[in-house]
């Protein structure tokens, strides 16, 4: 499964039955899981861990040294979850910061020249379109989509479920279940396709979007309308809200 003009570090962990293409790069401290396949000119090194049953395209890059300056070449980790396909020239690059790490999570979809910067979090399926930018330190939420040729700023946080409209400029913390869109962005609603397809119920649609309302209500600013959601919380995703706004933040809340 190893093809004639690929190189692969000796002391690399490959995973039974994984298939590494033409041209491609594997270094010294890379970990890859079972039935991963790699399909020509990929590059993988740094202190890398990519899961079973992961695709990816030509010219991707996972843990080369974060673009920071700060980092000085210090032992940082890349890890890539189960089932992940990345596609043509994404690039996610390790960690900033001894023993820190750059995670994707599992059944992510990553689409082309997309860029996860140092220190980034995804959770688990997460979709990313052509050409999304996100910078360091960012965290994103499971099952979050975002569309083509976003730029996300650094430290922004994306709660889980929420969708981010192409073309968008993020710069703000984007609140879990909420559609957003623009340059800057504007929230436009709830994520009601998203929803509905991952099954949320219809009492707890009616509640993400009272809190939406809320949140956006003029006459109140965010901490009154946190104390109102607390009065009127009876859900999960509810509560998820709540603490997602009440938690600490370096760029503040789309408002």
């Amino acid at each position: 499964m190893l093809h004639a003009t690929a190189i692969v570090h000796p002391d690399a962990e490959i995973g039974k039955n994984v298939e590494i293409g033409p041209y491609c790069v594997v270094g010294e401290h890379v970990a890859i899981g079972a039935r991963t396949i790699l399909q020509a000119h990929v590059v993988v090194n740094g202190w890398t861990e990519i899961g079973a049953d992961c695709m990816l395209y030509p010219f991707c890059t996972v843990g080369a040294a974060s673009q920071d300056r700060k980092y000085d070449g210090e032992r940082a980790y890349t890890r890539v979850g189960n089932r992940t396909t990345l596609r043509e020239y994404v690039s996610i690059q390790r960690a900033t910061g001894h023993d820190e790490a750059t995670s994707v999570g599992d059944d992510c979809l990553l689409l082309a020249y997309t860029h996860v910067a140092h220190n980034c979090v995804l959770g688990k399926g997460v979709t990313m379109s052509n050409l999304v930018q996100v910078a360091g330190h960012v965290q994103i939420g499971d099952y979050v989509t975002i569309g083509g040729h976003t730029g996300v700023h650094q430290f922004t946080r994306i709660g889980r479920h929420a969708m981010v409209g192409g073309m968008s400029k993020c710069a703000k913390d984007v609140p879990p279940f909420f559609l957003v869109e623009g340059n800057p962005c504007e929230p436009y609603g709830l994520n009601s396709v998203g929803l509905r397809r991952a099954g949320f119920s219809i009492e707890e649609r009616n509640e993400i979007k009272r809190f939406y309302k809320l949140l956006y209500d003029p006459k109140l600013n965010v901490s009154q309308a946190i104390e109102a959601m607390r009065e009127q919380v009876t859900t999960e995703p509810g509560r998820e809200i709540v603490a997602f706004l009440e938690a600490p933040s370096q760029r503040g809340v789309l408002k």
